[in-house]
Parts: structure tokens; C-alpha cells; sequence
């Protein structure tokens, strides 16, 4: 089972025939950046045509029962999440209704301070706010996960212990491994799985070691060495893979309409698009390379699927649906 804890690629049928290619079972979509709730609905319908169009190739996720189905009938199960809280609003009744429809993942933050959290750039960490404590509540309630990726450490560790049910970081690195802002530091990661919650490995060159030149075996042994530290059982994998992307997507992701300014992010003036990707990881047809490097450091097979897919599906199986009383 081969399960991406986050990409953003620039959709396309081209895509989709290679997620198949590389038998990618289940993919969790980011379907927002800084979009209102009207224009998150849109891109909601975008996919609906897409399901409607593809259908021999991907299917709407909701729960983890549907990626045995995208298995039994060879297609991508696809799950969709919002790297920045934009589409409720400030509208803590959204919550409900976008995951009515089809939503099963929220940062709390994206790089900024947000209602509910801080981000990861900001200077100063206040934590979780008023409306985000509530939201967190709400959000535990229907069944949308608390996703802190972009998120500032003391805001990280305070989600992960305000929430009833577990968080997870999608797509992020070790901040010893690779001291990007957006990485995390051990104590972070420690604080989501702690309570049970998911770490997922970015391939996103600018949160790897050495970036676009970054070798196999150094991002396999920082996964092993994560196993070691924190469990295996909480470790799956998030590629953040944008390919396809133009780079006025990257502007959008970075800048959206909060400033006048032109923002790098993770970039520079001298580099401000996407990344090369490294060279054994292109796109979706090469998640058999990831199994291939992590069993050559030294993970056994069983370690190998759980974080490959495994881990996943039983997160997704158990945050999805609504919380028991």
C-alpha cells in the first residue's frame, strides 16, 4: 500500500496516469492556500469534474474504506486538505460543512499568523488562540484534522495537546537533519507523536539536506533515525510534491493577498520558483525508490510498508469520522 501524505501538483490526466504507474493507492490533495470558502467550493467542483471525467483512474476519498476500494478497482483514492484555515472564514460553522464536503485535512497556519495559531515565520509565537481552541473543539467533533505544518513550534506542541484526538504534520523534516524554518525540531515532533499523531517526509527540496542534490540514502537514514527517536508506527510520507506547477502558483502559495510585497518564502531573489526535484524522486512513478532506500539502511520490510502506507490508513481510519462519545 502506498499512501502521499500531501501534494499540490498541477492536476492533469498526464498525472493521474502516473499515479497509477507508480500504484499510489490513496493521496491527500491540498485543495486551498488562501482561498475564500466561495472559491474553495469551486475548486471543489473542479474535482468533482475530474472524478466524473478520470473515473477509471482516481475516486473521491472520505474515509479509509474507499482506499480499498481505489485498490480492488485500480484507482488513486484522493483526500482533500487546506493549508490555511481561509476557507472557514471566520465562520466556525464552515467547519462542518467543508467537511461535509469532502475535506479531512486544515493547517492551522500557513507561514503567517492566522486566527487560530502561529506560523512558522512569524517572529513571536503567542500559541493557540481564543477562536482556535474552539476550532480545534470543532474540528476534533465532525472529524478534520488538525494539520500544523506550517506552524511555529510552541503553537505546534500546544495543538497537539489541546486536541482530543491526534494532529499531524504532513509534510515536514527533521530539523537537525536539515535546519529549514518549516522543518521540525525534535521536541516538536515528539510533542505530536506522543498522542498518537503523524509525521509525514517532505521531498520538497528546500526541506532536504543539500536540497535538489540530496542523496537517497541521507533522506532514508533520517527516516530511520526518526524511527528510532520517535516510533515507526507515526511516520508515513508527505512528498509536497508541486510538479507541473508555473511559478506564479508559487507566488500564490507564498504571498496570496496578504501583502503588496514580493515574498521568497523558502527561496531568494536569485531562485524564486519551484525547485528541482531530486533526481530519484521526479514525480509519482518513483515511490519504489523510497521502499528500495529505506530498506537498504537497514528497515525491515514490515517498517518499510508501514510507512510507505500503512501508518496512514489506520490515521485516516481512525480521525476521519466523527468523535465518539
Amino acid at each position: 500500500m502506498r499512501i502521499d501524505g500531501l501534494q499540490y501538483a498541477n492536476w492533469s490526466e498526464k498525472i493521474f496516469r502516473q499515479l497509477r504507474e507508480g500504484r499510489v493507492d490513496a493521496v491527500h490533495v491540498t485543495i486551498a492556500y488562501h482561498e475564500t470558502f466561495r472559491e474553495t467550493v469551486l475548486n471543489f467542483e473542479r474535482w468533482n469534474r475530474w472524478f466524473e471525467t478520470h473515473s477509471d483512474l482516481i475516486m473521491k476519498g472520505t474515509t479509509a474504506r474507499d482506499i480499498d476500494v481505489a485498490r480492488e478497482t485500480n484507482r488513486t483514492a484522493i483526500f482533500f486538505g487546506f493549508q490555511n484555515p481561509s476557507p472557514i472564514e471566520d465562520d466556525i460553522g464552515l467547519i462542518e460543512i467543508l467537511h461535509a464536503l469532502g475535506a479531512r485535512f486544515m493547517q492551522l497556519t500557513y507561514n503567517n499568523q492566522s486566527l487560530l495559531a502561529t506560523g512558522c515565520y512569524e517572529a513571536e509565537d503567542t500559541g493557540i488562540t481564543r477562536m482556535g481552541k474552539q476550532v480545534i473543539k470543532e474540528m476534533n467533533r465532525v472529524g478534520l484534522v488538525v494539520d500544523m505544518s506550517h506552524s511555529a513550534d510552541r503553537s505546534t506542541i500546544e495543538a497537539a495537546d489541546i486536541s482530543e484526538r491526534p494532529i499531524a504534520i504532513t509534510h515536514a523534516n527533521s530539523y537537525k537533519w536539515s535546519p529549514a524554518l518549516r522543518n521540525k525540531k525534535d521536541h516538536v515532533i515528539e510533542a505530536v507523536t506522543q498522542n498518537g499523531g503523524m509525521f509525514g517526509f517532505s521531498l520538497y527540496p528546500h526541506h532536504l539536506k543539500d536540497k535538489s542534490s540530496c542523496s537517497l540514502q541521507s533522506f532514508c537514514e533520517m527516516i530511520a533515525r526518526a524511527a528510532d527517536d520517535f516510533g515507526v508506527t507515526h511516520l508515513g510520507i508527505g512528498s509536497d510534491l508541486c510538479q507541473d506547477q508555473p511559478d506564479s502558483v508559487v507566488e500564490w502559495m507564498r504571498t496570496g493577498r496578504w501583502s503588496k510585497e514580493i515574498d521568497f518564502g523558502e527561496g531568494s531573489a536569485a531562485a524564486p520558483g519551484f525547485p528541482a526535484m531530486p533526481s530519484w524522486f521526479q514525480d509519482n512513478r518513483h515511490f519504489g525508490a523510497l521502499e528500495t532506500g529505506l530498506r537498504d539502511v537497514g528497515m525491515t520490510a514490515q517498517e518499510v510498508a508501514a510507512i510507505m502506507g500503512g501508518n496512514w490508513y489506520r490515521f485516516f481510519d481512525e480521525n476521519f469520522g466523527p468523535q465518539l462519545s
